[in-house]
């Protein structure tokens, strides 16, 4: 099996175990062919990012048991790299741990969107 990569090209990282995150709530931003949103984007969340991802009708802020703890600002979390592409168009994309953000982002985002953005 090979190594996952990050979009810098090194092994992936973590991205959070508290809330713990991923596709496979396993801390990183993995993808497989069952993540159809492509969950693979590492952001801290600002209250920005989070009002508009409402908005959009996801809403990751109230929480729901046993399923989703809920997001505040300044919690990391995998992104589905369309709607932080949305949020970067609106003005809102919250920063990214590029470590930890999966090298599937990149087939949606420039790498240099990712960078300017980089924690």
């Amino acid at each position: 099996m090979s190594e996952v990569k990050n979009v810098l090209g090194g092994k992936l990282a973590t991205c959070c175990t508290s809330p713990m995150t991923g596709f496979y709530r396993d801390g990183q931003c993995s993808t497989g062919p069952e993540d159809t949103g492509s969950h693979v984007v590492c952001a801290r969340v600002t209250e920005e990012f989070l009002a508009f991802s409402r908005t959009q009708g996801n809403d990751l802020i109230t929480p729901v048991p046993g399923r989703f703890p809920g997001l505040k600002p300044g919690d990391c979390w995998c992104l589905c790299v369309s709607r932080w592409q949305e949020a970067l168009g609106a003005g809102v994309a919250p920063p990214l741990n590029l470590a930890a953000t999966h090298e599937a982002a990149l087939r949606v985002v420039s790498m240099t969107d990712l960078e300017q953005h980089a924690l």
